[in-house]
C-alpha cells in the first residue's frame, strides 16, 4: 500500500474523538495562505471525487471496467473532460457513463464536472455589510485553519495530514478580507455564519480568487409571477429511475437526475410534503461517532422538505453518480441543478435574507412549494 494513502473511515471515527481541539493553533496571517494551483487548461474539467474509503480511481484504456488500467488517478486530481460516452457497467453500480480524457477513460461517477474560473477578489467587504456569500468557481481551494479545530471533519483532516478544501459549487460565508504578502487578496471563511449558525464555527483563510461573491442575479427567483400553488416538485426515488421534475401546473419546466437514500435505514421520506426550510449553505453532519456517519461543510443550496426527517434537496460535489441511490436520505443533485431549484421554489430568498424557516401550518401553504416523493419499490 502506498505510504500516502490516508487511514480508513474507521480510523477517522477514532481520530474524531481524540480531543484535537486541545492542540495549540495560532491565528496565521493572511499572507501565509496557499495560493491556487495551476489547474489543467480546458473549458471543461473533472475532479476525482471518490468515496471516503477509496482515494483514487482507475484511468482505463477503454470505457470498460475490465479494460487495462493505465494508472490510478488520486483523489482531487483534475483532468481535462473531453466528453461522456456510454460504456460497460461497473460491478454493483447501474451508471454506464464514462468520461473520455486525453489519457483514457474514467468512470463518470468518480469524477465531479468542474470548471476553472478564477475571480478578481474584492479588496474589502461591501459597505455596510458584515460579510457576503460566495461560490467556489475553481476545482478546489485549500483552506488554512485559524482556530483550534471544532468539526470532526477538520480534526480528521489535520490528524491524517490531509488538506482541508472547498470544492467547485460550494457556497461559504466570507466575513473578512485581507492582503497576502504578495499583494493577493485573501478571504476569511466563517463556518459559524453569525446570522444563523450554519456550521460548527471553524474559521479559515482562503485565496480570494477561488470564490465569487453571490449577486442578486444568483438568487433572484425564477418565474416569480407563477402562482406558488402551481409549483410542485416530483421526485421518483424508484431504483433505476432517480429523477426530479419541477412542474408549473401540468407543465414540466425542469428535469434532472438525482441520488436518493439507499437501503431501508437511509430511505428518502416518501409522500406529499413541502418546502419547510431554505438556506444558501449548511454544514451537514450526523452520526459522526459511527461507521455510517458523515460530516460535510458548506453544502450548497439546501431545500429541506421534511422537518421530522431532516431531508433536503441539495447540491452535491462529492460524487457524480446521479441516477443511483447513495445518499443518507437527502436528494443529491449537482450544484447547478440545486441552485436552479432553489431559485425557482418558494418561498424566495434574497442576499439580505439568506434563510427562511416556515412553521407549521405554513409549510405546504400558499407560499411553500409542494414536494412529492414517489418510490414504487416500497409500494405494497
Amino acid at each position: 500500500m502506498p505510504k500516502n494513502i490516508p487511514p480508513s473511515r474507521r480510523d477517522f471515527l477514532k481520530l474524531a474523538g481524540l480531543g484535537l481541539g486541545s492542540l495549540a493553533f495560532r491565528k496565521s496571517p493572511f499572507e501565509t495562505v496557499k495560493r491556487l494551483p495551476q489547474f489543467p487548461a480546458g473549458d471543461y474539467l473533472g475532479r476525482v471525487a471518490v468515496t471516503p474509503n477509496f482515494y483514487s480511481t482507475a484511468l482505463r484504456a477503454q470505457p470498460d471496467e475490465n479494460s487495462p488500467i493505465l494508472r490510478n488517478v488520486a483523489q482531487d486530481e483534475v483532468v481535462v473532460w473531453h466528453r461522456e460516452v456510454i460504456g460497460t457497467n461497473v460491478a454493483g453500480r447501474t451508471n454506464r457513463r464514462w468520461v473520455q480524457t486525453p489519457e483514457g477513460f474514467i468512470y463518470t461517477a468518480d469524477l465531479q464536472p468542474v470548471r476553472n474560473l478564477p475571480n478578481t477578489p474584492m479588496n474589502a467587504l461591501p459597505q455596510g455589510k458584515d460579510g457576503f456569500w460566495a461560490e467556489v468557481t475553481v476545482p478546489y481551494v485549500d483552506l488554512q485553519l485559524q482556530t483550534a479545530p471544532i468539526s470532526p471533519l477538520v480534526k480528521y483532516s489535520l490528524a491524517t495530514n490531509q488538506p482541508v478544501r472547498l470544492y467547485y459549487g460550494q457556497v461559504a460565508w466570507i466575513d473578512q478580507v485581507g492582503a497576502g504578502g504578495d499583494g493577493s487578496i485573501m478571504y476569511r471563511v466563517n463556518e459559524a455564519a453569525p446570522l444563523h449558525g450554519y456550521g460548527y464555527g471553524d474559521l479559515f483563510i482562503a485565496d480570494g480568487a477561488a470564490l465569487r461573491p453571490l449577486t442578486d442575479d444568483d438568487v433572484s427567483p425564477i418565474n416569480p409571477n407563477v402562482d406558488p400553488n402551481l409549483k410542485k416538485i416530483i421526485i421518483d426515488a424508484t431504483p433505476g429511475r432517480q429523477i426530479l421534475s419541477c412542474y408549473e401546473g401540468n407543465t414540466e419546466v425542469y428535469y434532472c437526475r438525482v441520488s436518493t437514500g439507499y437501503g431501508e435505514r437511509f430511505s428518502t421520506p416518501t409522500g406529499d410534503q413541502a418546502v419547510s426550510w431554505k438556506i444558501f449553505s449548511i454544514h451537514m453532519a450526523a452520526n459522526t461517532s459511527s461507521d455510517s456517519g458523515y460530516d460535510t461543510m458548506a453544502v450548497p443550496w439546501p431545500i429541506f422538505f421534511n422537518t421530522n426527517a431532516g431531508a433536503a434537496i441539495h447540491g452535491t460535489f462529492w460524487h457524480n453518480d446521479f441516477g443511483t441511490r447513495r445518499s443518507h436520505g437527502c436528494v443529491n443533485v449537482t450544484p447547478e441543478d440545486a441552485k436552479w431549484i432553489f431559485r425557482w421554489s418558494t418561498p424566495a430568498l434574497s442576499l439580505d435574507q439568506s434563510e427562511t424557516r416556515l412553521s407549521w401550518p405554513d409549510v405546504g401553504g400558499s407560499f411553500s412549494t409542494s414536494v412529492t416523493v414517489d418510490d414504487t419499490s416500497t409500494s405494497a
